[in-house]
């Protein structure tokens, strides 16, 4: 079915001047000219102080966060930030739509599906976990822009998998930004309140996307609350430090058995592994790695492997701790669980797959006895994204 995008304000609109041009409050906010205050240029006064109407954009739980935070400050009548709030989500293919949706359908408050924005008229935007580029001429529709909500510290992983990245990566500190949305490129905007946090030890990304959320909604309230200085108080971004969260691609799931290191392996499984489980090769079937965990080194005493070459991929059950171990290019890591045909725990593929390798009378082929990096197609690898969240 095709979505028809209508006129986003009416006549009266608060955030142009004759022929579409910026009004002057929006346009001295945003550094472009122009003097502070009073009326756009067909008459229509500007509010300078709250109760703001906002118009928000978000899809994913991190973004849920913030729009319960924004109802929760319209619902309060009595500090008066939010007079009226609307949401724009994209598609989902589930019938219940994406947490964004579900949240905005049962709190009653009025859903647009992108690329549709409403008709109503704004004096704020906010985006978070969004994935949309916004056009310059809708951020002009709004007196006082679109604030986002970006869960790291920019301009450190910039782009629409923040969250996962920090995780990837071992980072140690993370944070929230609020910065004002520049159109044609993500998350180049001036910062307008940035805190940070110390990432938990072995956190996952859905972890930590918790905290984050949490603080991320706090931040905005703060910065709604002081609006215009906010916005005037605004500091472009540093050009040193930056660095880049693409999405996650299918490919990524794949353990490469020889090139990755234990901590390498557990580090994705806590970014991706509780999204999209990690996968790898057994006697050319997919496997699924369900539920790692690190490898005591008194597990390896055990089994008397130390000081033996041992090919990267190979796998060994230990029966007392009921792991699989796997050797991967430093060192080994365990396996709880697994899904082949359907989910089996360590002991069950042991008992079906792994135990008749190892019988006395029989000999087994290293390549076949052990797990192998699943190669992905290219076409395949392009086809298949996935995005966190932010998280």
């Amino acid at each position: 079915m095709r979505v028809l995008v209508r006129r986003c304000w009416g006549p009266r609109s608060v955030c142009g001047g004759p022929g579409g041009r910026p009004s002057p409050q929006w346009r001295a906010l945003a550094g472009l000219g122009g003097s502070p205050g009073g009326e756009d240029g067909r008459g229509v006064r500007v509010r300078e102080k709250p109760p703001w109407r906002v118009l928000f954009f978000g899809t994913d739980q991190f973004a849920r966060e913030a729009l319960r935070a924004l109802h929760a400050a319209r619902e309060n009548k009595e500090e008066e930030l939010i007079e009226k709030l609307d949401v724009v989500t994209v598609p989902s293919p589930s019938p219940k739509g994406l947490p964004v949706k579900q949240y905005a359908v049962q709190s009653h408050l009025p859903v647009y599906e992108w690329p549709d924005v409403g008709s109503g008229e704004y004096d704020v935007g906010v985006v978070a976990s969004f994935g949309r580029l916004l056009s310059e001429a809708l951020i002009l529709k709004f007196p006082y822009g679109i604030l986002n909500v970006h869960p790291s510290c920019l301009p450190r992983w910039r782009g629409p998998a923040p969250i996962i990245h920090t995780v990837l990566h071992g980072d140690t500190v993370t944070g929230v930004t609020i910065m004002q949305i520049k159109p044609k490129r993500f998350d180049v905007g001036p910062i307008l309140k940035q805190e940070t946090v110390p990432v938990p030890p072995k956190s996952t990304a859905k972890e930590l996307e918790t905290v984050l959320s949490r603080l991320g909604a706090n931040m905005l309230i703060s910065v709604l609350k002081n609006l215009p200085e906010s916005l005037s108080k605004g500091r472009q971004q540093p050009t040193e430090g930056v660095t880049y969260a693409p999405k996650i691609s299918a490919g990524t799931r794949c353990i490469k058995w020889e090139e990755q290191t234990s901590e390498q392996i557990l580090r994705l499984y806590r970014a991706i592994g509780t999204i999209i489980p990690l996968q790898t090769l057994w006697m050319d079937n997919t496997i699924k790695l369900l539920d790692l965990v690190e490898v005591n080194s008194s597990v390896l005493a055990d089994l008397k492997l130390r000081g033996e070459r041992v090919t990267p991929g190979s796998v060994v059950y230990h029966k007392q701790s009921q792991i699989l171990l796997v050797c991967c290019k430093d060192g080994w890591i365990g396996v709880r669980s697994v899904m082949l045909k359907k989910t089996l725990t360590a002991t069950d593929f042991y008992n079906g797959y792994l135990h008749p390798w190892y019988q006395k009378d029989s000999q087994p082929q290293p390549r076949q006895c052990r797990f192998q990096t699943l190669r992905l197609p290219i076409k395949k690898q392009g086809k298949k994204n996935c995005c966190y969240a932010t998280v």
